[in-house]
């Protein structure tokens, strides 16, 4: 019985190896793509969306690196681990949300008009359909395995694609009505988003690992 408890177990690993492969894969075409069409069209929405999907594929790297560890090594080193990763992830996030707060209130003080993106508007449609399934998975599989960073993860996929609804509206807004501020109001709701996730990161980085 132990036995196939392990086995079990061993296979959900793997399964969230799997999806934090597919994580970092999908979000790094993502960052490229949003960032170099994003600095096209002078879109600071479309360059931060670009920029959590870099954070989103350094806490996918990260995950990898804790999942892979699973069985080689102690349970208490394993735990130091997991926080490592989950304050890691959160420190990448503040950071790249100071980032796009100065850029998007420079640029509504500058009055700097974006350009309309249809290739942005495609990114956000995207994201809106592989990341609540990408969540889900993440969230259920982290939950059956009591990690916490795997946890977290899932709900960074869910600020993204709470993220591509934003960035969707804003850049619908000035391709169809000419309406520029939101592209900047855009990217204040993604420092929201990003700093919102970053101290809750922390601070579960100072909790106990399993719940």
């Amino acid at each position: 019985m132990l036995l196939n408890e392990d086995s079990k177990i061993n296979r959900l690993y793997r399964k969230g190896l799997r999806l934090e492969y597919f994580t970092v894969g999908y979000n790094v075409f993502e960052a490229a793509a949003s960032i170099v069409f994003g600095g096209i069209a002078s879109s600071i929405a479309l360059i931060g969306f670009g920029l959590d999907s870099i954070v989103e594929s350094l806490s996918g790297l990260v995950l990898i690196w804790r999942l892979g560890k699973h069985g080689e090594i102690s349970k208490e080193t394993e735990e130091r681990i997991e926080k490592r990763a989950t304050r890691f992830v959160a420190i990448t996030f503040l950071i790249l949300g100071g980032y796009v707060l100065v850029e998007s209130v420079r640029k509504l003080v500058l009055a700097e008009t974006p350009e309309p993106s249809w290739p942005g508007i495609l990114i956000a449609v995207a994201s809106l359909i592989f990341m609540p399934l990408l969540t889900w998975q993440k969230y259920k599989t982290g939950k059956q395995i009591k990690s916490r960073a795997l946890v977290a993860d899932s709900k960074e996929t869910l600020a993204c694609a709470f993220l591509s609804v934003a960035l969707l509206l804003g850049l619908a807004a000035n391709y169809l009505f000419g309406f520029w501020q939101a592209d900047p109001i855009v990217g204040l709701i993604i420092v929201a988003f990003l700093f919102k996730e970053g101290l809750e990161g922390w601070e579960k980085s100072s909790e106990g690992v399993h719940d």
